[in-house]
């Protein structure tokens, strides 16, 4: 359904774009609001992200292999955690304004498509066990409802096992031909 989404995008499928924004919208004015933005912010960063997800598209076709709601909501928190990073600095450093040319605003989206693919991919070679238990550390579910949901018996066994499944995603990560290409610009 992925593929059927970025072709979309590119051939502007109004049906098919009205879908996304159906299954998709919500969710990412839902993030945006609890982080700090607005209705307005949110509209934005769903446009900007539709946007560099179809100039990606057309560089290079390439497959989505997660869904494509998931890998949406994920630009979408990626541009929208940029975005308030921007601000904070611009904020707190009130002398020196920095201006972000849109190329290496789109430079860091890509950079973090590419990211997102290589954690994804990496993800997906570690264990079942590792996954399910990464999954609740990165929806940052508290260690003790981590042991009421698993077979562990402690927090402390919980915080052993997410420091030993990161470390091994980690070591896969940079093990990858492609990791020190994608260290920050």
């Amino acid at each position: 359904m992925g593929d059927v989404f970025l072709k979309a995008l590119i051939d502007g499928d109004s049906k098919k774009i009205n879908i996304i924004y159906q299954e998709n919208f919500t969710s990412v004015k839902k993030f945006v609001l609890q982080n700090k933005g607005g209705i307005a912010d949110a509209e934005d960063i769903f446009q900007k992200a539709l946007l560099q997800i179809a100039v990606r598209y057309k560089k290079e076709k390439f497959q989505i292999k997660s869904s494509f709601n998931a890998y949406l909501y994920t630009v979408c928190k990626n541009l929208w955690r940029r975005e308030l990073n921007k601000h904070k600095s611009k904020v707190t450093n009130d002398e020196i304004v920095e201006l972000v040319s849109e190329e290496r605003d789109n430079s860091l989206a890509y950079l973090e498509l590419k990211r997102q693919e290589l954690f994804v991919e990496k993800l997906d070679k570690i264990s079942e066990n590792c996954r399910k238990i990464l999954s609740y550390f990165f929806a940052k579910v508290p260690y003790a409802e981590i042991v009421e949901s698993t077979e562990y018996s402690s927090e402390t066994v919980v915080r052993q096992r997410v420091f030993k499944c990161k470390k091994k995603l980690t070591e896969l990560i940079k093990e990858d031909k492609r990791y020190n290409s994608l260290i920050e610009l």
